[in-house]
């Protein structure tokens, strides 16, 4: 197989062609996409079709599989594997919730949250559903050097769900609730490859920022948010069946979208890449 990389964006993004991830990967090319991926950030592979068996040792050039953290969304035959199907949504005013409808990134509240996510589409509405994705790596590189200097070194309590948060997360018992950890990240991390510094953002889980009054800590994530969350940032990926797309959640920040008909069936499988502690950025 002859890898073949298409940027997608000025900044970050690329398209594989030429890789067929239903056969085998061998160590040279694993390596390669690998850093691709750290490279890039984004990576897309359109035209794969793979199914769970395939999905899951596609996860596995780049690490080892991270539990889904919600069982009721995980295939029963493929435990790494969890789903995201329009069923699952609930309507508010005729409207789907899309829980992943804010950019983020995931599960920053684990100690070692995923280094990355991927999505395999199945099927998919006609229009709308699209994912898009920030680089959060460009956006920290853009801020004035002041607010480089004001911002290093601080640190954000990450939790299930931030008493400020944007979006709806899936409900859960008390007992449930108990056993999702919470975890203070550096809100300007390095990347362990690239050595690239990224603004670590997550407004849905984010519990303002240690010891910050409230609404000034408030006040700055909503400005950091806005500021990397600017369309200059963003590559809009237009899912076809087939497509594998697989991200870097210490390069970009994600978001999905309810812009399609409720009654179009849209379903991917999702898995995630397991990380280790994220490292805070120095200067």
């Amino acid at each position: 197989m002859t890898m073949n990389l298409h940027p997608l964006h000025v900044q970050f993004g690329a398209q594989i062609t030429g890789v067929d991830l239903k056969q085998s990967i061998h160590d040279e090319l694993a390596s390669s996409l690998r850093q691709c991926l750290a490279d890039h950030a984004v990576l897309v592979f359109p035209n794969q079709g793979l199914n769970p068996a395939q999905f899951e040792a596609f996860g596995q050039v780049f690490g080892d599989l991270m539990p889904q953290q919600f069982k009721q969304y995980t295939l029963d035959d493929f435990p790494f594997i969890g789903f995201n199907s329009t069923n699952d949504l609930p309507r508010k005013n005729g409207k789907l919730q899309v829980r992943g409808e804010n950019y983020h990134t995931d599960h920053s509240n684990e100690l070692c949250p995923p280094r990355a996510t991927s999505l395999v589409a199945v099927q998919i509405p006609s229009v709308g559903g699209d994912t898009q994705f920030v680089d959060v790596r460009q956006a920290y590189d853009d801020l004035p050097q002041t607010l480089k200097q004001k911002i290093k070194g601080v640190r954000s309590l990450h939790v299930l769900q931030s008493s400020r948060s944007p979006r709806s997360f899936t409900k859960l018992s008390d007992e449930e609730r108990a056993k999702i950890p919470s975890h203070a990240q550096p809100l300007v991390i390095e990347h362990p490859v690239s050595g690239r510094k990224a603004l670590y953002l997550n407004t849905g889980r984010m519990e303002g920022l240690l010891g910050m009054p409230e609404e000034e800590a408030y006040d700055l994530i909503n400005l950091l948010y806005e500021h990397s969350t600017q369309s200059k940032y963003e590559y809009r990926h237009r899912w076809q069946v087939g497509d594998v797309v697989i991200w870097d959640n210490r390069s970009v920040m994600h978001q999905a979208n309810a812009d399609y008909d409720p009654e179009e069936f849209r379903y991917l499988y999702r898995l995630m890449v397991s990380g280790d502690a994220l490292l805070a950025a120095n200067a």
